[in-house]
């Protein structure tokens, strides 16, 4: 009770702050995304996404090892794959020979120790820009997840550490699971995309990877049959709680600062690592704004990445984690 006890003498100096602040965050929350393009000596900027490019192989090699300097020891892999090699059934997706795979053994080569996750979804190699096979105006589920679950298969043959399905198709989870024990891939994780939003939120990172679905007749215009209402909550619980169920070993909440609310309730029902994605809409927001004047752009990206990890966060995918871990590293 006041005056015995007053608040503010634990916020009296930056000393006594540090001391009792609750929430650490520090490079090894964080995991990169890399975007992954065909050719040599490429390091393209993303115009949407300022500060942010696509890399060709080679380049890729130089960039895991900024990482790995700054303290990142994860990464995701996204790979732009040309037009040509575009289809409606991700046919390219399961080339053993593929830019994804040979994106994998790059950075084992290059980083070994590096933890590799790579994206599991059929949105970059299909023509119509949706994660799954379009069938008569809808996403046929079933088809979608066999294909799915052998691209997962595919990534873990080339050397990945955890494949992470993004794709929300209803049990994919427990088909890439059986597969990858079947074929003796029993080490391989899955970071299972749980509760993934039908979010206005990835815009940037559709043009990153020309992946947006396309406006045409009997093609579905957007996600919302298979991603989340963003005006639901339990709906996240279940979806989270069966894909552990089904064999996934880390979940994630997509997008991030508009969902802290998910992440925690996510946080209190499970009992395994719990990643969010700061996605690449969040990510140009404040690009833009601090372009302007209109905000400090450091103050507000560790404010951001503390939220996330208060909210409950594991793991923080991030297009900050390389500057950020510069800022904190000094």
């Amino acid at each position: 009770m006041f005056p015995l006890s007053r608040n503010r003498r634990l916020r009296s100096s930056n000393a006594i702050r540090n001391l009792v602040q609750e929430t650490l965050v520090t490079p090894k929350d964080f995991q990169a995304p890399l975007f992954v393009i065909e050719g040599k000596n490429k390091k393209e900027e993303i115009p949407s996404m300022p500060g942010y490019y696509r890399y060709s192989l080679d380049t890729l090699k130089t960039e895991v090892k900024e990482l790995w300097a700054v303290g990142i020891q994860s990464v995701l892999l996204f790979v732009k794959v040309d037009n040509n090699l575009k289809d409606n059934k991700g046919t390219e997706a399961l080339n053993a020979d593929g830019l994804m795979q040979r994106a994998i053994k790059t950075v084992k080569e290059t980083v070994p120790e590096m933890l590799i996750m790579t994206d599991v979804a059929l949105d970059p190699f299909s023509i119509y820009g949706h994660d799954g096979i379009v069938e008569n105006g809808i996403i046929n589920n079933d088809a979608s997840v066999e294909v799915l679950a052998r691209m997962g298969l595919s990534h873990a043959e080339a050397g990945a550490d955890f494949i992470a399905p993004s794709d929300m198709m209803d049990g994919r989870i427990l088909i890439m699971r059986q597969l990858l024990e079947q074929e003796n891939y029993t080490d391989v994780g899955i970071m299972s995309y749980s509760a993934k939003y039908a979010s206005a939120f990835y815009g940037p990172f559709r043009d990153a990877l020309d992946s947006a679905p396309v406006d045409a007749n009997d093609i579905p215009k957007d996600k919302k049959t298979y991603q989340m209402n963003p005006a639901n909550r339990l709906e996240a619980i279940k979806e989270t709680l069966q894909d552990i169920e089904e064999g996934a070993d880390i979940v994630m909440v997509k997008p991030g600062l508009c969902y802290l609310d998910i992440v925690r309730d996510i946080k209190n029902e499970v009992n395994i690592p719990v990643s969010v994605y700061q996605v690449s809409g969040e990510y140009a927001m404040i690009k833009a704004a601090a372009e302007r004047g209109w905000l400090d752009h450091d103050a507000v990206v560790l404010e951001q990445l503390t939220a996330i990890k208060r909210a409950g966060a594991d793991i923080i995918s991030t297009y900050f984690a390389k500057y950020a871990a510069k800022l904190f590293n000094g």
